[in-house]
């Protein structure tokens, strides 16, 4: 498992071991390579992080900030020797927490800035920046496999404005674990599969 491009390039990042399911190299190239450009001052959440491969290859390629979701004593070690490792960590930010429950709170913390603006410029600037950093431009989901949880995530963030105008969520799924979702906010627009993983690419309506 390595850093494939940008300022990190060639980096070989640690592994978690067993207890996530980390996306092999030719999966994630090919996953930045329909990303595009779209990386570039981007803002990422890497849901279900792992050892934080998917947010650390889209900060090595020029991402703005990272946040990275995970509950694995394990991984978050390697998550944050990884980070340090390619001097990453200081446009990355990681939360120890289940990831249904990171999306609760951040929903609330997200209403508060919107409804609570202030008129000294200081804390406004502030209140603006926090608000820029619930959302997000590209939101990747890589949930431990035949437990639903890449559709309950999906249905958990439908509809809670997590998703920039313009952004995208990729789930990595077993193939197998494919279903048809009906979700207010967001709609099927690609996938793709490269052996036992599937890369569904979802877009707002």
């Amino acid at each position: 498992m390595r850093v494939i491009s940008g300022t990190a390039k060639g980096r070989t990042l640690k592994s978690p071991g067993a207890a996530t399911r980390p996306i092999t190299d030719r999966v994630k190239e090919n996953l930045f390579n329909i990303v595009g450009a779209r990386v570039r001052e981007a803002n990422v959440l890497d849901l279900f992080a792992g050892a934080g491969s998917v947010g650390i290859e889209a900060l090595s390629r020029g991402a703005r900030f990272a946040t990275f979701v995970e509950n694995d004593r394990d991984a978050l070690s390697a998550l944050r020797a990884n980070l340090e490792l390619t001097r990453l960590d200081a446009r990355a930010r990681i939360v120890r927490d289940d990831v249904f429950r990171f999306i609760r709170r951040h929903n609330v913390i997200a209403s508060e800035a919107q409804q609570s603006p202030s008129s000294n410029l200081e804390v406004a600037s502030s209140q603006k920046a926090l608000l820029a950093m619930t959302v997000f431009d590209l939101i990747y989901i890589a949930p431990p496999q035949y437990k639903e949880l890449w559709s309950e995530t999906l249905q958990a963030l439908d509809g809670r404005g997590m998703l920039a105008t313009s952004g995208i969520i990729v789930a990595q799924i077993f193939p197998k674990e494919y279903r048809a979702l009906e979700l207010k906010e967001f709609a099927l627009q690609d996938q793709r599969t490269y052996g036992s993983t599937m890369l569904c690419f979802y877009r707002g309506k």
